[in-house]
């Protein structure tokens, strides 16, 4: 049985961390590196994309402490979500389904009929996750030279 999951909005710092804190160890989890990245790398992306305008940070905690977290921004007809990331030892607990119903909401709320995001085009628990949330895979895809992995655009139209 899990732990009874609840969905924090926050752009206090240190749930910043917390988040940076979780991307760096499911990453490492999916890249399959032994060991993960330290906050202070992670950390940077996460208040870049939290200092764009309208950008929310969602932290998913429990009685184990921080397991999730998702961060989106609104765009003129769209919501997109830059991060979904889940604490690879809760892994398959409904974390990230939880997360995407909390984004829907929240997207529903400032009127977006739209969930938009990229994800890696290899990253196939991803798609999974994405898949089962109601989001479509498209045509569009781009190429990240920083960490020379293919991206694909994900969709979903709230009914």
């Amino acid at each position: 049985m899990t732990a009874p999951l609840k969905l924090t909005t926050s752009r206090e710092f240190e749930a910043q961390r917390e988040a940076a804190r979780i991307w760096s160890l499911a990453k490492a989890r999916r890249d399959q590196n032994s060991e993960s990245d330290p906050v202070e790398k992670t950390l940077p992306g996460i208040q870049r994309r939290l200092d764009l305008a309208g950008a929310e940070l969602i932290l998913a905690t429990n009685s184990k402490g921080s397991v999730g977290f998702t961060l989106f921004a609104p765009h003129e007809e769209t919501l997109e979500i830059f991060y979904l990331a889940v604490a690879p030892d809760s892994w398959g607990g409904g974390v990230a389904g939880a997360l995407l119903a909390g984004v829907e909401e929240y997207a529903r709320e400032i009127s977006r009929g739209i969930l938009e995001l990229w994800v890696i085009s290899d990253n196939e628990r991803a798609i999974n996750v994405y898949q089962r949330a109601g989001f479509i895979g498209t045509d569009q895809l781009q190429y990240l030279e920083s960490s020379g992995q293919t991206e694909r655009r994900m969709i979903k139209h709230l009914g």
